[in-house]
This record gives C-alpha cells, structure tokens and sequence, in this order.
C-alpha cells in the first residue's frame, strides 16, 4: 500500500520537530515523492547520515510501501 504526502510530512514532523519539510507528490501516484528538510539536526552530518535519519524517520517505507524518494536534506543555520 502507498504511503499519503500527509502520511509522510506527519512521521518528518514526529522526528524533525521544528523543520522547515515540503514533501511534493511527483507523479500523482503516492508511490513517488520529492521530499526537503531543512533541520538543525543535520548540523555537522554527512549527507549520507543526514538521509539515513530521515529513512530512519519513515519507519523502512522507503523501498516498500513508498517507492521512491527524491530527497533533499539541508542543515538550518
């Protein structure tokens, strides 16, 4: 089954509380999605564990019941 933008922005909000999160349905599916973060909690992380923390967030949908994820990840000064 996939997952609603809503669905997706709520589990974000849970993990990045006070993040700045545009999540965009790109194909109008539910199956694919651009997502941008912008969190003081990515401050001083690599990329890659910037995005681990947000596939973290999701719970193991990505790959599953979200089927792909276009994401952008930006440390907020």
């Amino acid at each position: 089954m996939a997952m609603s933008a809503e669905e997706i922005e709520t589990r974000l909000r849970h993990a990045f509380a006070n993040a700045a999160i545009t999540v965009e349905d790109l194909a109008g599916d539910g199956d694919h999605y651009r997502v941008r973060i912008v969190s003081s909690a990515f401050q001083g992380l690599p990329r890659v564990r910037q995005h681990k923390l947000v596939y973290e967030a999701l719970g193991g949908a990505v790959g599953g019941a979200l089927h792909a994820l276009a994401l952008e990840t930006v440390a907020a000064e």
